[in-house]
């Protein structure tokens, strides 16, 4: 860090974040569980395998199409457990709201919690609530926290990819990020691109039915696919190569893209996930992906092709290879 401040692009997801994380976080709590940079901590305890996973939800506008502060809070955070190949169980939720906040907009967000943590079968059972004074944060932000459990013989972990390992993503990148810009910035595309937000706990549940040597799960969020990659990349010390061609993008994102000059591998999302599954069970995986409400459109989009300090490339659609990096600087504020 070149100066003595913090900026927007150290929470965009991106280069500046995971320096900031290794650097000044992991070196001073380091730990074993730390140490893994996963979504979520696995923690043994007397026997029990419980994944722990904390997250904070500071989305601007609140409402977006496709979603809102509150169902992220939820959905986020059973997602991060998801990640883990836990089962949600518990989530705690708590929120900083700003002076002279709408009573009838934060009874809306809770509503939308209520609904969200039933869809995703988790119950939300302790929480704190702090005011500030008015200017001293911007509307509401929200954190929660998750417990879950994870079964015997499921060791999933951005650091576990191997040569040979399929990349998979359960569905369209960019969606999320595009949907909350165009909220913001009060743009219009003929057709409404709505928020991939969605609970991914039930999509992971049938994978691990199929076979529990699953890999890697990670949800590409801040900083998109790219980054994502790039993460699992350095903490497996594998190189990646990833397919143009097969990486699945709604016309309406990339229509948007074009006109915005945004590249879509970096855009977040909030419903997607990306898999690193073992080539011999890929095919069985695939298809009961496709069979879950969430992952129907699931595709194959990359391999693991070697031992490295950690690269992705992407295979073009006019034939030529290039190095997809890490998000450098800020795409986007306040998208999660």
């Amino acid at each position: 860090m070149k100066e003595d401040r913090i900026l927007l692009s150290h929470g965009s997801g991106g280069k500046l974040s995971f320096n900031l994380i290794k650097k000044l976080f992991l070196s001073n709590f380091t730990n074993p569980y730390l140490k893994r940079l996963d979504d979520g901590a696995i923690l043994n305890i007397e026997g029990l395998k419980l994944a722990y996973t904390t997250d904070s939800y500071t989305v601007d506008p609140l409402f977006f199409k496709g979603g809102n502060i509150g169902e992220l809070a939820v959905y986020g955070t059973v997602n991060d457990l998801a990640m883990c190949g836990a089962t949600p169980l518990y989530l705690s939720c708590s929120f900083i709201i700003e002076e002279g906040f709408s009573l009838r907009l934060l009874e809306k967000i809770v509503l939308s919690m209520r609904e969200a943590s039933v869809v995703a079968r988790i119950d939300i059972v302790t929480g704190d609530t702090k005011v500030v004074n008015r200017g001293a944060a911007d509307k509401i932000f929200i954190n929660t926290s998750g417990v879950g459990m994870v079964n015997e013989g499921v060791n999933i972990s951005g650091s576990n990819a191997k040569v040979g390992d399929l990349v998979m993503i359960n569905g369209p990148i960019g969606s999320h990020e595009i949907a909350v810009l165009s909220e913001r910035e009060g743009l219009k595309f003929e057709t409404d691109i709505k928020s991939d937000t969605a609970p991914l706990s039930s999509l992971v549940a049938d994978m691990l039915k199929v076979n529990k040597d699953i890999h890697v799960l990670r949800d590409p969020t801040r900083g998109g696919l790219s980054t994502t990659l790039n993460e699992i990349a350095l903490t497996s010390k594998v190189d990646i190569e990833i397919n143009e061609d097969d990486i699945p993008i709604q016309e309406e994102v990339r229509a948007a893209c074009e006109i915005l000059g945004y590249d879509p591998l970096y855009l977040a999302n909030e419903g997607k996930l990306v898999a690193f599954i073992p080539w011999e069970i890929a095919p069985d995986m695939l298809k009961k992906m496709k069979e879950n409400e969430y992952g129907k459109k699931s595709k194959i989009i990359g391999r693991v092709v070697k031992k490295s300090e950690g690269k992705v490339y992407l295979n073009t659609t006019i034939g030529g290879k290039r190095i997809v990096d890490m998000l450098t600087g800020e795409q986007l504020p306040r998208i999660c």
